[in-house]
């Protein structure tokens, strides 16, 4: 039986004397990490430290055991094909940055276009304008209407037989809507390139953590994530690519392990996916990128989407009740993955967020790395707050309660 409370326990930061009583509804930014993920990266360290894949001693050979069971594992996770697919990056920005430079700067040409969404992280915006500024391409922007979706009438009318790569996340950090990536993958492969078929490219920073994941059923030719975002240690990521494109592609970096021979002249290179991990890989955040995979499958990725709904839920009901608060984004619980947005006439979001703060709540406030999105809203910056699955009902009753008072601290006579 899944319990909020109960899995609490599993957390030590929660047990701190200087987080004693605190109500942290910030895990779009990053999670907390169970204990279980934390001994897997000592233990790695403790026990089977070495360089992977460079030495032909015991030691050396369990570490590179232990990498690549921790690739399987990751590949399991996403339901790619094979764990060659997956390659370790730092990070979801490092995986789309690589993607940029090598897929967006060896494919795209000129009088090209690249489709994103207007509700992308930067991370799913920079590279692309680099690619784009480079080649002498166009970004093309998908938009969404006022219930923050992205109509099948939108996607039809931004790609067409011109577009060579689209971007999009799955999950918005801001809206918390999951964003239709079958339909937009099915439509892109049909009409993209030329009829050839364009590259989809999925930034699952906010999904993987709180969704089933299956990339052949998306239809997505690479997905990107990050490990902190799902009780992973910072600093590890993972990009999935179709072996067949990650073979086409050059390599990101060049160095260390990624080579397979090299001259004074020339050099070539390992097979995927080494071809793209250059120099000393992160083996011991690999190792507990796998344990925190396990602990969130055995909390179930069942139970965290129910308990995000039944979350989102209180917190949308209750804030429809302030008459001076705004939910931004669509009104249906149901589509907001746990991320709430909002803004109070009369307060600054970083007043806001600085308010709950003296109360021990932890909320983001800010322009959540998307700028573009905030300047259609006509807004410089929201409030955020957002659930996993050690909140609780009493946690985000107690961010209701404080939150009605937070135009009174700001001097407010309501």
């Amino acid at each position: 039986m899944f319990s909020a409370e109960e899995i609490r326990s599993d957390f030590k930061i929660f047990s701190q004397p200087e987080n004693e009583g605190l109500i942290y509804l910030d895990s779009a930014a990053t999670t907390h990490r169970p204990e279980c993920v934390i001994q897997a990266e000592a233990d790695f360290y403790r026990s089977n430290n070495a360089n992977p894949l460079r030495g032909l001693y015991a030691l050396s050979i369990r570490a590179t055991d232990d990498y690549e069971n921790a690739r399987a594992s990751v590949a399991k996770f996403l339901n790619a094909a094979e764990p060659a697919e997956i390659i370790f990056t730092r990070n979801a920005s490092e995986s789309l940055n690589l993607v940029a430079y090598t897929l967006g700067l060896s494919e795209v040409q000129a009088g090209d276009e690249v489709v994103v969404s207007c509700m992308e992280h930067h991370s799913n915006i920079l590279p692309w304008q680099m690619v784009c500024n480079a080649k002498g391409a166009k970004l093309v922007w998908l938009e969404c209407d006022s219930s923050a979706e992205i109509s099948e009438q939108e996607i039809k009318a931004k790609i067409n037989s011109k577009t060579k790569i689209v971007a999009v996340a799955q999950v918005s950090n801001v809206f918390g809507i999951t964003n239709p990536i079958e339909k937009i993958a099915s439509y892109a492969h049909e009409v993209g390139n030329g009829g050839k078929g364009a590259y989809v490219v999925v930034d699952g920073a906010q999904s993987a953590p709180h969704k089933r994941i299956d990339v052949q059923a998306l239809g997505a030719d690479f997905f990107a994530f990050s490990g902190h975002k799902l009780c992973a240690p910072m600093g590890i990521g993972a990009l999935y690519g179709k072996k067949q494109l990650l073979e086409k592609i050059p390599p990101f970096l060049r160095g260390g392990e990624m080579i397979e021979y090299v001259t004074r002249e020339t050099a070539t290179f390992a097979e995927v996916p080494h071809k793209f991990e250059a120099g000393t890989v992160n083996a011991g955040g690999a190792v507990a990128l796998a344990r925190a995979i396990e602990y969130i499958q055995g909390v179930g990725l069942d139970n965290i989407e129910k308990n995000d709904d039944s979350l989102a839920q209180t917190m949308i009901e209750e804030m429809k009740k302030i008459p001076y608060l705004h939910i931004i984004g669509n009104d249906d619980y149901k589509k907001h993955c746990g991320i709430v947005t909002f803004t109070i006439d009369g307060v600054h979001p970083h007043d806001i967020a600085s308010i709950l703060d003296t109360e021990k709540i932890a909320v983001r406030a800010g322009h959540h790395c998307a700028q573009p999105l905030m300047q259609k809203l006509g807004v410089g910056s929201t409030a955020r707050a957002s659930c996993y699955f050690y909140n609780t009902q009493q946690e985000v009753e107690v961010f209701i309660e404080k939150l009605k008072l937070v135009r009174r601290w700001m001097g407010f006579k309501e």
